[in-house]
């Protein structure tokens, strides 16, 4: 008969390496995406890494918190939660650098539109020879500088 301290301490472990090894997984692509120039091919993702990474935020906090509830699974099962946890921090470290150059293109290509926008309206003048206002280009354009 098994401990029932050890069996629930186990399947916690195992949970927990399956959840991490499941966001690295999704983390993966995502970055492959983004390197790849295709933001478009993460965003049909996003939802279901979100949900996993609230999921494993909550169960890494928890485990935090009271590292005693995994201490009695066998070294063998902590040892590989600890390699995908590895793994995992090495994924979201490279999936970071590719949503912030993403981030910077972004960002570039808007004030790049915006500056070439503001360009060709030409400079304005306040008045004109008859001492009225000249009529300016009424179309607005906003820029916010973050992405």
């Amino acid at each position: 008969m098994t401990d029932p301290a050890v069996h629930n301490a186990t399947a916690r472990v195992k949970q927990m390496t399956d959840l991490t090894e499941r966001l690295t997984a999704c983390l993966i692509e995502e970055s492959k995406a983004f390197e790849a120039r295709r933001p478009q091919d993460a965003a049909a993702t996003v939802a279901a890494t979100q949900e996993l990474a609230n999921a494993y935020r909550r169960e890494s906090v928890q485990l935090r918190a009271n590292p005693k509830v995994i201490a009695p699974a066998p070294a063998a099962y902590r040892a590989a939660l600890l390699k995908a946890t590895q793994v995992f921090e090495a994924v979201l470290a490279r999936h970071a650098a590719a949503v912030e150059a993403a981030r910077v293109i972004s960002e570039g290509l808007v004030q790049t539109i915006a500056a070439e926008v503001a360009g060709q309206r030409g400079s304005p003048s306040a008045y004109g020879a008859s001492g009225r206002a000249n009529a300016g280009d009424a179309r607005a354009v906003a820029l916010n500088r973050t992405a």
